[in-house]
């Protein structure tokens, strides 16, 4: 079976201010489906104690869009369509990336202590990945 990309561009790619609650307590930031972010969420993971110099992500999704928000520390994401590129700083726990279909996406520059939260709009599934760079390349063009 072929697959078909739903191709997007970087430029679709945005960042997203989420509400924060201030309380001499501490902070509250809250995501909902379809209000916070433009999908409901059927999964959800983060990446910890990646070490400096280390690098994650390197593939696109047919399908899969992603919320990427850095809950502590700090990090880079690359974002290529295939014709353009976009480094995307991430610092802040009230700050998140909507990253579209069919982008191919690294995540780069852990400082360390760094906690990565990724909420996706499907389930795992191994098919919608493309991993292969040079692949990648050949669908979008």
């Amino acid at each position: 079976m072929t697959r078909v990309l739903k191709q997007s561009s970087v430029y679709e790619c945005s960042i997203v201010y989420l509400s924060k609650v201030h309380n001499r307590a501490g902070n509250i930031t809250a995501i909902e489906n379809k209000k916070s972010i433009p999908f409901d969420i059927k999964r959800v993971y983060y990446l910890y104690d990646v070490p400096g110099g280390e690098e994650r992500g390197g593939h696109a999704h047919y399908e899969l869009q992603q919320f990427v928000v850095a809950l502590s520390g700090a990090f880079d994401v690359l974002l290529d369509d295939g014709t353009n590129k976009k480094v995307v700083h991430l610092d802040r726990p009230f700050i998140g990336l909507h990253i579209t279909t069919g982008i191919w996406r690294e995540l780069l520059n852990f400082s360390s202590g760094s906690v990565c939260l990724v909420l996706a709009s499907h389930k795992y599934d191994e098919s919608d990945y493309i991993r292969d760079y040079d692949n990648f390349i050949r669908l979008v063009t």
